[in-house]
């Protein structure tokens, strides 16, 4: 089914908030590094951020955050960059996927009973059960091959499997079944107050010093540095503890360099060196990017228009396979 000789690859993130330093590591980065080696489709899931309670007018400030911040780290603009919602097809096949689902399949799901046991099933809006069905139809629209998934994602990515699976099962060879895109270097950056924890949003939200966000100024991300949980020792010691191990693995995957360089580099060093060090690093990195941000945020128009024209090409495509389903499941 794919239309290109380069396996194609579906990425999503939601413009809920700033992106921070592990989505950077351990996705943009990546992305832009291996753009020429597939045919890349990045998608900006508004839909899936609508599970939770947002503003209007942020998540439209937030979108095109998100655009303007793939652009400036180095998607290049040929890319296939677009707008969930501008493509009306991702809900219309997320309803039928929702349709053939087991309703326990959805019920298993982690994040939804985390989120249940935090708040509530009486609080919580039907998108949060029903989510792993619009990401399914996210990546099957365009006949992806491979999804960049976190340990946090690989359950949604199985249930997708499943359900193209059962599709295929009743319909014939109707859908791609995806696979796993598993990173490796900087896959799960941890937040630098509880490096027990995968560094995170909404996290951030409540605790500051939690993350690096990729538009935090040099000084912001010195004092938080500074901050950062180390281990109980005086000095940097390996085996190091989840603190230090956490803040290495942030300097190693920026500055490219493997485990032994790092620790040959910094063995018996005093943490002031190390957090000096990576600050050097992460702002070296986010500078350029924050530059380059600026310059695209100044024309919020054109931005706009790049948006809808990539909906405009890859719109064909999102409904071949939606008319595809449609027609399997007799409703043309």
């Amino acid at each position: 089914m794919q239309s290109t000789t380069k396996p194609r690859v579906f990425s999503g993130i939601q413009p809920s908030g700033g992106l921070h330093l592990g989505n950077y590591l351990g996705a943009i980065r990546n992305w832009v590094r291996d753009q020429d080696k597939y045919d890349n489709i990045f998608c900006i899931v508004d839909l899936h951020a609508i599970t939770l309670p947002q503003d209007p007018r942020e998540l439209r400030e937030n979108t095109l955050d998100l655009a303007a911040i793939f652009l400036a780290s180095g998607i290049n603009e040929e890319q296939a960059m677009f707008v969930q919602s501008h493509i009306a097809a991702h809900a219309e096949l997320a309803w039928i996927f929702e349709c053939f689902t087991p309703i326990g399949w959805l019920e298993r799901m982690t994040q939804f009973k985390d989120r249940t046991a935090r708040q509530g099933r009486e609080r919580i809006g039907a998108g949060v059960l029903t989510y792993p069905s619009l990401m399914a139809a996210d990546i099957m629209l365009y006949d992806a091959k491979y999804v960049p998934v976190g340990e946090d994602q690989r359950q949604h990515l199985e249930y997708t499997r499943d359900i193209g699976q059962r599709m295929n099962q009743r319909f014939g060879n109707l859908l791609t079944i995806p696979e796993a895109l598993i990173q490796k270097a900087g896959a799960e950056i941890k937040g630098l107050d509880d490096p027990e924890k995968k560094m995170s949003k909404s996290l951030a939200a409540d605790a500051p010093g939690h993350a690096i966000f990729m538009l935090d100024p040099p000084d912001v991300i010195r004092k938080k540095l500074a901050r950062a949980q180390t281990d109980a020792e005086p000095a940097v010691t390996f085996p190091a503890g989840a603190g230090v191990r956490n803040l290495l693995e942030i300097y190693r995957t920026i500055k490219g360099e493997d485990w032994p360089a790092v620790e040959q580099e910094f063995a018996g060093k005093s943490y002031s060196v190390l957090k000096s060090a990576i600050a050097d690093a992460v702002i070296e990195a986010l500078t350029p990017i924050q530059r380059r941000y600026r310059e695209i945020r100044a024309d919020d128009a054109a931005l706009m228009q790049q948006l809808r024209r990539s909906a405009d090409r890859l719109a064909p495509i999102a409904n071949t396979t939606l008319r595809r389903v449609q027609e399997a499941v007799g409703l043309r």
